[in-house]
């Protein structure tokens, strides 16, 4: 065999095996990070659910003698909340997850001289690497908008419990 990427059509490429490893890794990592991505959509729903529960639960309290300073902070934190959830929402098309089959036939199966399996492991590999970089890109924004959006939640309860807790009771 020789020592090019390319093989002559009747030349047999013996696969090797650590490019093969490195390639189903590469792999492993992309449907990792399709799940991260699915992850961080159901937390997106949680953080909805969790809310809305406690904004109607205490905000209603809260706000059964009118609108004061606590509850304005409230609202904002519900707002900020309500922002944030929509951007992790958000359906965000510049993720790549799969490879165009087209363009795989035509880059490593149509063209004269078609590549090897390692090399086409090997350039699958790299090709997944930049990819995932991307991705991440993507999913580091989403993750740090939920997160600021849990610690707007939290601060939102503790502002609707100032509120109801400096309300003047009823004998």
């Amino acid at each position: 065999m020789s020592s090019s990427t390319r093989t002559e059509p009747h030349e047999t490429a013996h696969d090797d095996p650590r490019l093969a490893f490195v390639y189903q890794e590469a792999v492993r990592g992309l449907q990792h990070q399709q799940q991260v991505v699915e992850s961080l959509n159901a937390r997106g729903g949680n953080l909805i659910f969790a809310t809305a529960f406690a904004t109607s639960l205490l905000g209603t309290k809260a706000l059964g003698d009118g609108v004061g300073p606590w509850d304005w902070t409230a609202l904002l934190l519900l707002f900020l909340i309500g922002c944030l959830a929509a951007f992790v929402l958000w359906p965000h098309y510049n993720y790549t997850f799969r490879f165009d089959p087209e363009e795989l036939l035509a880059l490593y199966v149509d063209q004269e001289g078609a590549m090897n399996m390692p090399a086409i492991h090997r350039a699958l590999a790299l090709r997944i690497k930049a990819d995932m970089g991307s991705n991440w890109r993507v999913i580091q924004r989403i993750r740090i908008a939920l997160e600021i959006a849990l610690v707007a939640l939290l601060f939102e309860i503790l502002a609707w419990l100032i509120s109801i807790g400096v309300t003047p009771q009823g004998p």
